[in-house]
């Protein structure tokens, strides 16, 4: 499967690979890691098959360095070849682009004072330097409406917990590894929990009324800012 050259101006993609995924899915590498250039990718892609989906295209779903593509039939491999050779001229898209979303933040999470320990700081100034940075969705995953946000200070990074919780709180502001997320529902969960937001970021029940982008608050490339509030 080799890599086809990309016009000035498009997503360079020198090597991409992919395997069948299943008898009506397949599997796409675009990456090889998941630094900028790969969100970037990751973003671009996500866009065209949203605006421009092959025919035969059912879903899709996009993480740091792949792309599960499902179709709602078996395609031979010509074709899978020409629709993974599209993506090739797929051009950038500018993150910086996208709105920006605040959410409303209490930080007051049973780790915060763990988290301010690993940092070297106190809690309020942890809680400070957290909703100092902007972030933007790198991907969505584990559960409906759970974004992966870019943008966590080093100084915030930590493990995740050996044993995750059973349940974690809707609403829960966590951090984890390099990333920071709210949990869109109870779940378990693993991250170490700074505190709550106080907008929901998925709400089911739009799923019902007909209206299923708008149950997410969140989406791939969106910027976010916390807002520190007290109650």
């Amino acid at each position: 499967m080799t890599a086809h050259s990309s016009p000035p101006g498009c997503i360079e993609m020198p090597r991409i690979r992919w395997v069948r995924y299943g008898p009506d899915a397949v599997m796409v590498w675009f990456a090889s890691s998941a630094d900028e250039v790969a969100f970037s990718r990751g973003l671009a892609l996500s866009e065209f098959l949203d605006t421009q989906p092959p025919s035969a295209l059912k879903r899709f779903s996009v993480g740091f360095t792949s792309l599960l593509l499902e179709f709602d039939q078996s395609l031979e491999e010509p074709e899978i070849r020409r629709i993974v050779d599209s993506l090739h001229t797929v051009p950038p898209r500018v993150s910086d682009e996208r709105p920006c979303v605040t959410v409303d933040v209490v930080y007051d999470g049973p780790d915060l004072d763990f988290v301010a320990a690993c940092a070297g700081l106190s809690p309020q100034d942890t809680a400070a330097l957290h909703a100092s940075g902007e972030y933007i969705v790198h991907v969505m995953g584990f559960s409906p409406g759970f974004a992966y946000l870019r943008g966590l200070d080093p100084r915030l990074h930590v493990a995740r917990l050996p044993s995750p919780r059973t349940r974690v709180p809707a609403g829960s502001l966590a951090v984890g590894g390099e990333h920071t997320a709210i949990y869109p529902s109870e779940t378990p969960g693993g991250w170490h929990l700074i505190g709550r937001a106080l907008q929901p970021v998925f709400d089911p029940s739009r799923f019902a009324q007909g209206s299923p982008e708008s149950a997410f608050l969140l989406s791939p490339g969106v910027r976010v800012r916390f807002r520190p509030v007290s109650l």
